[in-house]
């Protein structure tokens, strides 16, 4: 991204970036080396042995010289390339003056301007040069020719337009592609935000239905027994051992977390159905399971979210319904898959949110189910209990 106020700067000072722009730099090397061997051919054969002959081979042999030179110094616009601009000029200058037939090496010294120089000092540069190739063609003739005043002008204007609309495209090329990288990166940057913004989400919600509710249920169970630990020391114990058990639960379902494995209930092929049925909402709560259907293979995903929402589902059913039992239905409907959790608790007649700050609750399962392009629906009367359902479509089996 540094480069680009560069390349914005000076548009002609990378040239051996672009396959075209070598392709134009070898077309006018090669152009200027057989115009000036072409002139030195014309001179030697129109003028044999006269006393500037010396030096008109000397002047070219150091023109050619010097333009060799020139590649070597690189395009940009730097002292030592100006210098050498500057000799090259000069020498065809005097050159000229010497031999006017050797004007025409002008056109590719047109280019090496055009790629020197900023855009106004060159076309005045390629100005001056035309004009000293109409003087010296009109000397060279004999009589009064409009060619010889309108074609080098001609010419000079069609190279630098070609020219400089070849730079403004280029330049407009690397815009876009400066612009295509930096939306790139700018969308790549964006998607990660995404991703990891989606797998807090997750991860939280998945804490909040896994190790969460243990630790709830736990509490809950320690205080039952503490309560009774005096007057029922059987109940208390049997709560004790039950809270150890949600507690081996809770350590699988963080060691799951740790290695992101699917949920220990379905791991080692457990179905979703036995997974279902292994539930339970703590020993006050009878909890009965029901499959309607044929069972067929779900994705993970889907497996992975319903269970995840029957286990808040039943979360909320014990700390929230005061209920004394809860029923799962997973039902298989071909193009779908549903599941309801009803219970005979109080009901109520909006919505709890946790506005404690302890969870996600019903917004978790609600997200969970939106993902997988499902519907949560609830229903519920005070005193008569309340049913969540879950539906998620499925993809026709091929």
């Amino acid at each position: 991204m540094d480069a680009t106020p560069a390349h914005q700067e000076h548009p002609v000072s990378h040239p051996a970036i672009r396959p075209d722009t070598r392709t134009l730099a070898t077309v006018a090397h090669t152009a200027f080396f057989l115009l000036l061997g072409a002139s030195v051919a014309r001179f030697l054969l129109r003028h044999p042995g006269e006393p500037r002959t010396p030096w008109v081979l000397a002047l070219s042999i150091t023109l050619a010289l010097l333009y060799v030179l020139g590649p070597a110094l690189g395009a940009a616009p730097t002292r030592r390339r100006l210098l050498w601009l500057g000799l090259v000029v000069t020498t065809w200058v005097v050159l000229v003056v010497l031999a006017p037939s050797f004007a025409w090496c002008a056109v590719p010294l047109f280019f090496t301007a055009l790629r020197t120089l900023p855009p106004r000092a060159a076309i005045v540069l390629v100005a001056l040069l035309t004009a000293f190739v109409v003087t010296a063609q009109l000397q060279l003739s004999k009589s009064f020719d409009p060619n010889l005043l309108l074609a080098p002008p001609a010419v000079a204007a069609l190279a630098t337009a070609v020219f400089v609309h070849m730079e403004r495209q280029a330049q407009a090329q690397r815009a876009l592609i400066d612009d295509l990288i930096r939306t790139r990166r700018e969308l790549a940057a964006t998607e990660r935000r995404e991703g990891t913004l989606a797998e807090r989400q997750r991860l939280s919600m998945e804490i909040h239905d896994t190790l969460a509710q243990n630790l709830s249920s736990q509490q809950m169970l320690l205080q039952a027994a503490d309560r009774t630990w005096d007057t029922d020391p059987a109940t208390a114990r049997a709560h004790v051992r039950t809270a150890t058990g949600i507690a081996a639960n809770g350590l699988a379902e963080a060691r799951r977390l740790v290695h992101d494995l699917a949920p220990s209930e379905l791991a080692d092929g457990a179905g979703l159905a036995d997974a279902l049925r292994a539930l339970d909402a703590g020993p006050d709560i009878e909890v009965r399971f029901h499959l309607e259907g044929a069972e067929a293979p779900l994705p993970d995903r889907v497996q992975s979210a319903l269970l995840r929402i029957a286990q808040g589902a039943l979360a909320n059913v014990r700390e929230h319904s005061g209920a004394r039992t809860a029923a799962l239905t997973l039902s298989f409907l071909g193009d779908q898959v549903v599941l309801d959790i009803a219970d005979d608790g109080h009901g109520f007649s909006e919505p709890r949110t946790d506005a404690d700050g302890r969870g996600h609750g019903l917004p978790a399962m609600r997200a969970r189910v939106r993902q997988l392009g499902g519907t949560l629906t609830i229903e519920s009367t005070p005193g008569e209990g309340t049913v969540l359902s879950a539906a998620i479509p499925l993809e026709p089996a091929p």
